[in-house]
């Protein structure tokens, strides 16, 4: 690493000539008016510019690269340098010092611009506290209306007029030539001008030209993972560098790929058919939109494939841990994605029918998106070995447990890998090994009155539990819930004694009004039946069925609910009986013992 400085025409002439390009995982120039203008009295002034970075190419780039805006007239140059930090502020004074062309720009509310920057003479030789009004930004016509209602208009389309008002233009700053002509037609215009230049130059002009960058330069030899690291740490924007952007860019860069196949891989192009496909069979991988990560992502896909290339690798002798780390994907070839990204897809469509299976149909319904990168390394690993009723037994327990016992809420990584590793080992046939997330998975009682919300794994997990062993609507009396009739009966939780009732009825159990335990999954049109107390709703939906009452009272039971509960309005009753079935579907679901603590409700 090495820190230059380099005079800002030098740069600018850089940007122009290509020798000085962005990697492309930068993010467009988006620099509005306003801040360009700073930027220039900025220059003025040779005020500090700040540090730009530039990583070293020695003519073999990593990553595909591209020019900086307005510097489209070069593309197809191998540059010399790669910009990391520096983009918006060398891509405005490009556009505004060097171009011969209005700067494509945004208002404060984001209206698109087109804009010519000049520098009002007469106020740039004033105090340096008012430099920023000495720059001006003129429309792409060259027309300036200013004054009360803007009713003063200076016409600056000519040389003429631009020296008669007094402004510079600033897009030939650096033309040595055209700076010369348009000196002399100003002082041609008024002979006292000759005094106005001179302080002109030498506070204004010569600053400019002069004007130094430095430069911090990266070694060619500079790793990607540290690329990406140093590219984090002095992004000013705030939006941390995405794996697959970085990787979208190294892949394009492949020449061997280009030289094989006639043109660069596509990396978001890969992802989005491979997406395409996941949600067309499977809703519960998200939404498949341009610009929104819903759903599975672009990392999940990219972990569960370093995950198989580091499982075979260890296998095959090398030292290598598995592992999905940041670095392990940075690392990851394209020959080795390409072989494998196949084989990961075709195990994510088969999580999808392993999620169907536990009646978890659509993506908010997912306890947790990251549990399926360790479940879909395991298939691509091994394959149809999976689909024996033993290797179904342990993964559905496996799975469990990591919903229930939420083992999948904070760092993933080191579970990812565990998993992995214990899962295959198992399933291979090693009965010794059982995955850690089985053995650590705990669930407690009490953690069912706690579950009020979405935003908890268990509580979706319960929640599809409940459809999976059986429970039937109480509307749609004629079969059990199932995967496909959650849509089309639109199967939400609904509360089964309502908030309202309780507040009213039973006040010292208002705090358990939300839990999962007083709710269950049924259709939009059983729950427009389900209001006041229990023991009414109940004899309205069995009427709406057409069932004997004794026969709903089954209905009801489908649901892990005391049916006798309900008619009698009894809510202690209800929730004391409702707490130990729920309590032993999740220790069934989780191959656990099922062990009750006295607790009382309220």
């Amino acid at each position: 690493m090495a820190l230059d400085s380099l005079k800002l025409s030098d740069a600018l002439a850089d940007v122009a000539s290509g020798a000085l390009q962005l990697p492309d995982f930068q993010r467009e120039w988006k620099w509005d008016d306003e801040r360009i203008r700073a930027l220039i009295a900025t220059v003025t002034l040779d005020y500090p510019l700040g540090v730009v970075m530039a990583l070293q190419t020695n003519g073999d780039s990593l990553f595909r690269t591209r020019v900086l805006k307005g510097a489209e007239d070069v593309e197809g140059r191998v540059p010399d340098l790669l910009l990391l930090d520096g983009q918006q502020r060398l891509t405005s004074l490009f556009q505004a010092l060097h171009r011969d062309r209005p700067v494509e720009t945004v208002d404060a509310r984001g209206k698109e611009l087109r804009r010519w920057y000049y520098v009002d003479i007469a106020k740039a030789i004033g105090s340096p506290a008012d430099r920023d009004e000495a720059i001006v930004s003129v429309p792409e016509g060259k027309i300036l209306k200013t004054g009360f209602n803007r009713r003063d208009v200076i016409d600056l389309s000519t040389t003429e007029g631009e020296c008669a008002a007094g402004y510079f233009p600033l897009h030939f700053v650096f033309n040595t030539e055209r700076v010369n002509d348009w000196h002399q037609e100003f002082v041609k215009v008024d002979v006292t001008n000759w005094g106005l230049w001179g302080q002109f130059q030498l506070h204004v002009l010569s600053r400019m030209q002069s004007f130094q960058v430095p430069m911090i330069k990266l070694a060619a030899t500079t790793t990607m993972d540290a690329v990406c690291a140093v590219f984090e740490r002095v992004n000013t924007g705030g939006v941390p560098l995405n794996v697959f952007e970085l990787l979208t860019a190294t892949y394009a860069g492949n020449r061997e790929h280009v030289a094989q196949y006639g043109d660069y891989y596509k990396l978001p192009d890969v992802w989005l058919e491979v997406k395409k496909r996941l949600t067309s069979s499977y809703p519960v991988f998200g939404r498949l939109e341009a610009g929104v990560e819903d759903g599975l992502s672009s990392s999940d896909f990219l972990q569960a494939v370093a995950l198989v290339r580091t499982w075979e690798s260890k296998q095959a002798g090398s030292r290598t841990a598995v592992s999905c780390k940041r670095r392990d994907l940075l690392e990851l070839p394209l020959t080795d994605f390409r072989a494998l990204a196949p084989r990961v897809a075709d195990a994510f469509e088969w999580a999808g029918a392993f999620l169907e299976q536990q009646c978890i149909v659509r993506s908010p319904d997912l306890p947790y998106r990251t549990q399926l990168v360790p479940l879909a390394a395991v298939r691509t690993i091994l394959g149809d070995e999976t689909d024996s009723a033993a290797a179904d037994e342990l993964l559905t327990q496996w799975y469990w447990c990591g919903v229930l016992g939420e083992m999948y809420g904070g760092s993933t990584e080191s579970r990812f890998t565990r998993d992995v590793e214990q899962l295959v080992e198992r399933l291979q046939g090693n009965t010794e090994v059982l995955p850690d997330t089985i053995t650590e998975a705990a669930f407690l009682d009490d953690r069912l009155d706690t579950l009020s919300t979405r935003n908890s794994a268990a509580y979706k997990g319960i929640y599809a539990l409940l459809v999976k062993q059986g429970a039937v609507d109480w509307y749609f009396t004629e079969a059990p819930l199932n995967a496909a009739r959650l849509a089309e009966y639109s199967v939400e939780v609904r509360q089964i004694f309502s908030k309202a009732w309780i507040d009213k009825n039973q006040q010292s159990y208002s705090n358990r009004a939300n839990s999962i335990i007083n709710k269950t999954p049924l259709s939009l049109r059983a729950s427009k039946s389900m209001t006041g107390s229990p023991a009414g709703y109940l004899k309205t939906l069995a009427l709406e069925s057409g069932m004997r009452s004794e026969w709903f009272d089954d209905v009801i039971g489908t649901h892990l609910i005391d049916p006798a509960a309900l008619h009698s309005a009894d809510f202690e009753l209800f929730y004391e009986s409702r707490s130990k079935q729920l309590l032993e579907l999740v220790m069934s679901a989780m191959g656990k013992r099922t062990v009750f603590r006295d607790a009382k409700v309220g």
